[in-house]
């Protein structure tokens, strides 16, 4: 067995040079041999110590590292994570109506019947009154019991008495499928606008309603309404690739247990989806068509190569420079907390415009944060660098109205969907995913518009059951954004 060739070491130097708990008398009397080893193996642990140090650094990091701090989504955060601490006793006050909020109360509906009430009896006994006015109204909002409209058809069939051929009466086309629009409504209302399971669908309609239903059935009204809509989604697609600003996003998507995409283009007035396969340049190019708008978005390759015009999440930005200001390292830490009073100071300034030298004088202070921490090769570096790279992307919102600093609204589009893909696991077929991008289209477009899905949907089965084109000037004629 060959033993290893010694290292070149350099055994010349004293022990208190080479840091060795030993004497000169020791050490020189020591044997060569050993003394290249306890020289390597010093190095070795001095490597070794450093790389502990490191990933101690990188564990901590990880540690405290949640939604508010990092691109990490919400639904990543543990359960047993306390909520961040108040830095102010500003932020401590209880959860209460903000001044100026108008507040909401309760609307009077139109009544079905009205009942008065005049006052009785006066403590001093007296029960004649003048001066009768109407001081206030009580509501009081019950639910009828539901009947069901049940209609029979009977089917006769007879003989040609002239030529002997046998003839049936059918069912009217619209009265075909066995479940009205309504009834078709309420169920899409319940499975794709409210998100509940087919089971439970079952157990409403069997509980409320008295209708016994199998989930066949309603596995099979799912796949009218996905047909009834398809205009919807069309018109819904062609207004959201007509917009001047759009605000994009995405978020993994199960279909067969395979990974898909579930990709958002939204606005104000309109939410379109799609679901994709990959999470690339063609389903972006895909989802878009041919618009060509303002892009709001985050900081994904595929969104940081747009041709025109784009503004990049400042909300992202800033819970990565919340990340650094919270880090234990005092370099990190200067530039989190440096980085994180700037980038507030410029979503701000979408609320409150600022003058010529508030302008000035904040470009100045983020350019000198860049140039003092370009060089780096720290997180902070890293950070700093990516707010060089977007520069030009960051201040979109001060000169193109309707444009919004963050990529909140598309990240809030996506919640509901986030919240049904962990519920139902995603999609289990082609069809299924076809039945998600349409329902979810149309019900974020009618909650933007402030639009009833019901009365929407009740429309849509109806113009489906009798072959005619459903009513679509409430999207069509909705205004460019």
């Amino acid at each position: 067995m060959k033993r290893k060739k010694a290292p070149t070491v350099d055994i010349s130097s004293s022990a208190e040079a080479l840091g060795l708990p030993f004497s000169e008398e020791d050490w020189k009397a020591t044997p060569t041999v050993i003394q290249h080893f306890i020289i390597e193996r010093e190095g070795t642990i001095a490597k070794l110590s450093e790389r502990v140090e490191k990933l101690e650094r990188r564990i901590e990091e990880l540690l405290n590292r949640d939604s508010s701090n990092s691109d990490q989504p919400p639904s990543s955060d543990g359960p047993y994570r306390k909520r961040r601490a108040s830095k102010s006793k500003k932020e401590e006050k209880k959860p209460q109506r903000k001044k100026g909020h108008p507040g909401a109360k309760q609307q009077l509906l139109e009544p079905t019947e009205e009942h008065h009430i005049y006052p009785e009896q006066c403590k001093c006994g007296c029960c004649e009154f003048e001066d009768i006015q109407r001081y206030y109204t009580h509501q009081h909002i019950e639910l009828p019991v539901i009947p069901l409209e049940v209609s029979h058809f009977h089917l006769y069939k007879g003989r040609c008495r002239s030529c002997g051929r046998e003839e049936k009466g059918y069912v009217p086309s619209e009265y075909q499928v066995g479940y009205g629009p309504r009834l078709s409504a309420l169920m899409i209302e319940l499975a794709g606008i409210a998100g509940n399971s087919r089971r439970m669908i079952q157990g409403f309609c069997h509980s409320v309603l008295g209708l016994p239903i199998s989930l066949g059935a309603i596995q099979k009204v799912i796949d009218r309404a996905s047909e009834a809509i398809l205009p919807h989604y069309e018109a819904i697609q062609n207004k959201a690739r007509s917009s001047k600003v759009n605000h994009i996003d995405e978020t993994p998507w199960y279909n067969s247990g395979g990974l898909h995409w579930l990709w958002v283009m939204v606005n104000p007035v309109i939410a379109f989806f799609m679901v994709h396969g990959k999470r690339s340049k063609e389903a972006f190019k895909q989802l878009i068509g041919q618009w060509e708008g303002i892009l709001v978005s985050d900081g994904y390759g595929v969104y940081k190569k747009w041709v025109n015009s784009r503004q990049t999440c400042l909300s992202h930005l800033i819970r990565r420079a919340r990340g650094l200001a919270e880090s234990s390292n005092p370099e990190l830490s200067r530039c989190g907390e440096w980085a994180l009073k700037e980038l507030r100071t410029l979503v701000h300034m979408a609320r409150v415009p600022p003058s010529a030298g508030q302008w000035s004088a904040f470009y100045a202070r983020l350019c000198r944060l860049i140039a003092l921490y370009r060089e780096s090769e720290s997180e902070a570096g890293k950070f700093v660098r990516r707010l060089d790279e977007e520069m030009e992307s960051l201040f979109t919102f001060l000169v193109e109205e309707g444009v919004e600093p963050t990529n909140n609204l598309a990240e809030r589009t996506l919640r509901f969907g986030v919240l049904w893909r962990k519920r139902s696991q995603g999609s289990r077929s082609d069809k299924g995913c076809r039945w998600v991008e349409r329902i979810l289209s149309l019900r974020h477009t009618c909650k933007l518009q402030c639009k009833s899905t019901f009365n929407v949907l009740v429309d849509a089965f109806s113009a489906y059951f009798k072959g005619q084109k459903p009513d679509l000037e409430w999207l069509t004629e909705t205004g460019n954004i």
